[in-house]
């Protein structure tokens, strides 16, 4: 990959910062701030592509040189965009909702290269079945926190969250917040001169 271009990560996200990290990416980041809300009709697609070509926009505002990456992850449960808790209570909640259930995580993603105007917008959905869960786990892992700042109140790569999925279909790392290989593949093409 072309060196010479500063890449940068408009995300607030640790977990996102260390998968780019994690594939050898040198990168700076910043965090923009969008309201992140589902339209009337909208699919969960469409709204998680809509959501980081926002996020994309705002960081242009910041930073105009170089390559952004912007993501944007959702957890949808019978057709429903599940996003981050807004409490303990409501993380107990959500857990409860999953428990059992298989959901979907999707991930909409910008790439875009300002010097040569290259833009790519993708997403990717993974599906994601909870073991059934007792109150007592659940409570223990709300007591952590962790489920606090995750779309759908759990990460699957905590100590906890971990032990609640049973079954995967698609990308781990989609699920983490960043599907790996296609940003990979969405910065090596818009790098490619």
């Amino acid at each position: 990959m072309n060196n010479d271009v500063k890449i940068y990560l408009a995300s607030k996200s640790p977990r996102r910062k260390k998968l780019l990290k994690q594939i050898g990416i040198k990168f700076s980041t910043f965090s923009v701030d969008i309201e992140e809300k589902q339209l009337p009709n909208e699919t969960p697609v469409r709204t998680v592509k809509r959501l980081a070509e926002e996020k994309l926009n705002a960081a242009l505002k910041i930073k105009s040189d170089g390559v952004i990456i912007t993501a944007d992850t959702i957890v949808v449960l019978d057709g429903q965009i599940i996003g981050k808790p807004k409490s303990k209570k409501d993380a107990r909640s959500i857990l409860k909702k999953l428990s059992g259930a298989k959901h979907f995580v999707y991930t909409g993603f910008a790439v875009f290269n300002s010097q040569n105007t290259r833009k790519i917008l993708g997403y990717r959905k993974t599906a994601v079945t909870f073991r059934e869960l007792s109150e007592k786990e659940i409570a223990e892992y709300v007591a952590t926190g962790s489920p606090l700042d995750k779309a759908g109140a759990y990460g699957i790569q905590d100590d906890y969250g971990a032990v609640f999925v049973k079954n995967i279909s698609g990308c781990y790392y989609n699920v983490v917040g960043l599907p790996l290989v296609d940003v990979y593949l969405a910065l090596r093409e818009v790098l490619n001169d």
